[in-house]
């Protein structure tokens, strides 16, 4: 009695055989009319119900052993496409036709996810597809609900599996290995976002070797050149053991969203990708962030575990809507940072009004260390300046967007006037533009 009231929870009618069962209603009700048609409408019945008896015992009864599983990624990457699979063993003796509906954690929104596939007796089939989280945090999945019908498709049958699933969703690592490949590839200058390393005064000297054409007759190498009867000449590289921090606002500035992800994600995403890469120049990367006050603090280092460092620090960093306090940040990185470092501050400027209130604390900074201002271009307002106007609305709508992208070209230039650098890019242009700027700062040989 147990087991039939466990196959009767798990039996569900599928559309074909509901459809079948209204037709017949409807030619009893027609029988009413047309007597000659109730004989027929028995035998359907009879028929319609034996064909069902015959399915459940296929699905119910048979010999059988039905498997699947889900499979997800230690961690989701935020922003990025994660891919998932759903593994199925068919075990029956006959092709089964199956509908998966995966109960997808709360913060995809998704209330109709079902996959659809023919598996065939004793074959077993993958199912793939891909999340695109937006949000960092833990991601909690509930059941994996299998339907199983025979040939027939009268009844199915629910297999539960894969329940209370937890992934844990990590500042975007994937663009970290992308990005990473890309500005160490010796063969990807026109992606801009390598600089030929510079031979010049101004940085280590790396070894003495032979002149070739092009290099600088002003490194020439006398003594060596003497030893060895031939022009020798000295190499430089970049300066090491630099230390570089990023500085990321997570005030109501940085709340604003793009393609789903706010200006604070796209910002984290760019420190772990910019981290990743200082560290492999042999430079120290460090990070803090800061609102009303300063908070996780990482210390600028290159020992190993600190990329581990700084993505534990970005996991749980989220933003708020307090008004961001920029003298908070200069007086703790006057007492914290005392060496001459590279500070890439991560903030958003919409006016010049408001850059003007942050002046002086920037300016501070400014005076002890590079400091580098990268802030965001507002995309929406480009799609409204380059929209054609039809009516007197659309004209002023647009003359108040030109308005405020000016703004950020005037930030631009107010901030050079003192010294300070800037990067003024799209959101989705982030983490590239930074390690332009960062290598470029690296082969001027400027910090």
């Amino acid at each position: 009695m147990k087991q039939l009231i466990k196959w009767l929870k798990s039996i569900y009618i599928n559309n074909f055989a509901f459809y079948l069962f209204m037709g017949i209603l409807v030619l009893f009700l027609v029988s009413q009319f047309f007597p000659s048609l109730l004989n027929v409408a028995w035998l359907l019945t009879y028929i319609f119900l034996g064909f069902v008896l015959l399915d459940f015992l296929l699905i119910f009864v048979s010999n059988h052993s039905f498997e699947a599983s889900r499979v997800t990624p230690e961690k989701f990457s935020n922003g990025d496409d994660n891919p998932v699979t759903v593994n199925i063993q068919n075990g029956y003796s006959f092709p089964v036709r199956v509908k998966v509906i995966d109960e997808l954690p709360f913060q995809f929104q998704e209330r109709n996810f079902q996959l659809h596939r023919t598996v065939q007796a004793g074959h077993s089939t993958a199912f793939g597809f891909y999340l695109r989280p937006t949000q960092r945090g833990e991601y909690h999945f509930g059941k994996l609900n299998i339907y199983v019908s025979s040939p027939l498709r009268l009844v199915a049958r629910r297999f539960i599996f894969g329940e209370g699933a937890m992934v844990p969703t990590y500042p975007s690592y994937l663009q970290l290995r992308k990005y990473s490949l890309m500005a160490f590839s010796n063969n990807l200058f026109e992606y801009g976002i390598k600089k030929i390393r510079r031979l010049g005064h101004t940085m280590e000297f790396e070894q003495i070797k032979e002149y070739v054409s092009g290099d600088d007759i002003r490194t020439i190498n006398w003594k060596a050149t003497a030893k060895k009867n031939q022009l020798m000449v000295n190499q430089y590289q970049d300066e090491r053991s630099q230390s570089v921090y990023m500085a990321i606002d997570k005030g109501r500035v940085m709340k604003m969203p793009f393609n789903g992800l706010s200006l604070l994600d796209y910002a984290i995403n760019s420190t772990l990708v910019l981290s990743n890469v200082i560290t492999r120049k042999q430079d120290k990367a460090g990070m803090l962030t800061f609102s009303k006050r300063v908070e996780n603090f990482v210390p600028a280092g290159r020992r190993t575990g600190q990329m581990q460092k700084i993505q534990e620090s970005l996991y749980n960093v989220n933003t708020n809507f307090f008004e961001s306090d920029f003298g908070r940040l200069y007086a703790e990185i006057k007492k914290n940072i005392t060496q001459r470092s590279l500070i890439v501050l991560y903030t958003n400027f919409e006016t010049l009004d408001g850059l003007k209130r942050q002046l002086p604390y920037l300016k501070g900074i400014a005076q002890n260390h590079l400091l580098v201002v990268v802030f965001f271009e507002n995309v929406e307002l480009e799609k409204l300046i380059h929209k054609n106007a039809d009516n007197i609305r659309e004209i002023y709508d647009k003359v108040i967007a030109e308005k405020f992208a000016f703004e950020k070209r005037l930030i631009v230039n107010e901030l050079r006037k003192y010294g300070i650098y800037s990067v003024l890019t799209k959101p989705e242009n982030l983490t590239i533009d930074s390690i332009n700027k960062y290598l470029e700062i690296k082969a001027r040989g400027i910090l």
